[in-house]
């Protein structure tokens, strides 16, 4: 789900959020071309518990291209 055009949510239910869950998030947010993402995992006994934010660091494709 994305948000305003800026924020990229991912939402999960399992019994620990692994990197696998992180990098995935990661993938999706390089190829909106978005800067922030959150994971949400629900299976936790508290929300803030299961809440990771995730930064997208690189450029996007177009701005490299325009570079060159």
């Amino acid at each position: 789900m994305i948000v305003e055009r800026e924020l990229l949510l991912e939402f999960k239910s399992v019994v620990k959020v692994e990197q696998v869950h992180k990098a995935q998030l990661l993938s999706y947010l390089r190829l909106s071309g978005l800067r922030r993402g959150l994971l949400i995992n629900f299976n936790v006994p508290f929300l803030r518990e299961g809440l990771f934010r995730i930064v997208n660091n690189c450029k996007p494709l177009t701005d490299k291209l325009q570079e060159s």
